[in-house]
């Protein structure tokens, strides 16, 4: 009440009992919101600080969201290689399938007999084992237009021609002679070559038909009416060449390179002679181009749909892959932003996609027949091509997976740095405002305690003005 006054003493005890009542509200509104700074007020540099970690944390917080959809974009696209890559391996089975067809359009072609019927009559041998006997030589010095199957002066079988029978009728020159066979396949670059020299004076046509078993390239054997017959192991077409050279030095390498250089020379004319391209002349012996079938393996035509089938999913995998509008099989490119700076001090992942699909791996459509492009499964050769292919596909997509996978433990690597640095963030700005539970608890009760001896106080100095009314009783 206004104009009272108040003694001295119960003046202090009620000024002590008034501060004490000031700090029980400070600490009991600390214990209330677990804070000892609720405001500038209460301390400016913890209370600001304080503000501008907890502003960060939340903007890296943020942050997280746009990381975890990066995080997710990049695992999408490698899902999609992962399975993108199981789809070009089953590519592979299915061309490993058609190549081991056993193809009709194997070429092949059969010469004219090179035994007769009365030579096994004589020998009572097969006319098989009578043609893998006989000499690859020619006529000799005294009749040389008919060739021969011995020496000089013995009987004459006849030269190989379109209707008589006989050995393979080289002709021999008075220097001595090198024979030589070659191979030819494919195409540039592509093209496979096999050459081989051996002595003419002593070979039989045994050794003909194991140099040419030996290419790699053809087959050759004599069939039991004495045929010789040269399959090519490919379904490309094969070109034979068979020749001869006269030096004086028959052992000499010149000599052998030149029978080579004619045998190929032979092989690049591609003329079709008699008896399987056998024919007489004292430079180029023989020449001929072995000639597939043309024909079609039901096998491989039934495998060619599944083969574009799959080609074609490769394609529409790719386009599945996108993770919240971002594809990186399509090309597109993802941005994942790790901090919350701008500018030059923005720090960031540009992950650059790359357009997935048959084409951009290589792997042509597959068909029957031989066009620019395309995959003829009908061709060993384009079979082969399309394995080759398919190898480097895979190498590709590992390439591409690695690439991604790279990406990706980035993202991740960033994603717990990031979480980890909002923790310090809130755990530094916490440790700037938050109160102590237990000292706040203890605070109050010594402050209760002072409250209820300011009180008793207060009581005391009262008791203490009041002696003087008792000198009116």
């Amino acid at each position: 009440m206004a104009g009272t006054i108040l003694s001295s003493g119960v003046r202090a005890n009620l000024l002590t009992l008034q501060q004490t009542t000031s700090q029980q509200t400070v600490i009991q509104n600390r214990l209330a919101t677990g804070k000892r700074v609720n405001s500038a007020v209460d301390n400016p540099v913890n209370y600001f600080t304080s503000l501008t970690l907890n502003d960060r944390s939340s903007q890296l917080t943020g942050l997280l969201d746009g990381i975890s959809n990066g995080i997710q974009t990049i695992q999408a696209a490698s899902k999609g290689i992962d399975s993108a890559t199981s789809m070009v391996q089953t590519l592979q089975s299915v061309i490993k399938q058609a190549q081991s067809d056993a193809a009709q359009n194997r070429p092949m072609k059969a010469g004219n007999v090179l035994a007769t019927p009365a030579e096994a009559t004589v020998t009572s041998k097969s006319l098989k084992d009578i043609a893998l006997d006989k000499r690859v030589v020619g006529p000799d010095a005294v009749n040389n237009t008919t060739g021969v199957a011995g020496a000089d002066g013995a009987a004459d079988s006849p030269t190989a021609t379109p209707t008589n029978s006989g050995n393979l009728g080289l002709i021999q020159g008075a220097n001595g002679t090198r024979l030589a066979i070659s191979l030819k396949t494919g195409t540039a670059p592509n093209q496979m070559t096999y050459t081989s020299t051996f002595d003419g004076a002593n070979a039989t046509l045994r050794d003909v038909v194991n140099e040419i078993n030996k290419s790699g390239l053809a087959t050759a054997f004599v069939d039991e009416k004495g045929q010789l017959n040269i399959k090519g192991v490919g379904s490309e077409p094969v070109q034979f060449g068979f020749a001869k050279t006269d030096v004086a030095a028959p052992a000499a390498q010149a000599d052998i390179d030149a029978a080579n250089t004619a045998a190929l020379a032979a092989a690049d004319s591609g003329t079709n002679n008699a008896a399987l391209g056998f024919a007489t002349g004292d430079a180029v012996l023989a020449t001929t181009t072995i000639k597939g079938q043309n024909l079609t393996s039901s096998v491989r035509s039934n495998l060619i749909q599944q083969f574009n089938d799959l080609r074609e999913q490769i394609d529409k995998l790719a386009k599945d892959t996108g993770f919240n509008g971002i594809n990186l099989l399509q090309g597109d490119r993802l941005t994942i932003v790790f901090n919350e700076k701008t500018g030059a001090n923005q720090t960031k992942l540009d992950v650059q996609g790359s357009i997935l699909s048959a084409s951009t791996l290589g792997i042509n459509e597959a068909t029957n027949t031989q066009l620019d492009g395309f995959i003829n499964f009908q061709n060993d050769l384009d079979l082969e091509k399309a394995s080759d292919t398919l190898k480097n596909a895979l190498t590709s997509l590992r390439g591409l997976a690695s690439t991604f996978g790279s990406n990706l433990s980035v993202a991740q690597t960033r994603q717990d740095f990031t979480k980890e640095m909002v923790n310090v963030l809130k755990t530094g700005a916490d440790n700037l405002v938050l109160a102590d539970p237990n000292e706040e608890g203890a605070s109050l009760l010594a402050l209760n305690t002072r409250q209820q001896l300011s009180q008793t106080a207060l009581s005391l100095a009262n008791q203490a003005d009041q002696g003087v009314l008792r000198l009116f009783g």
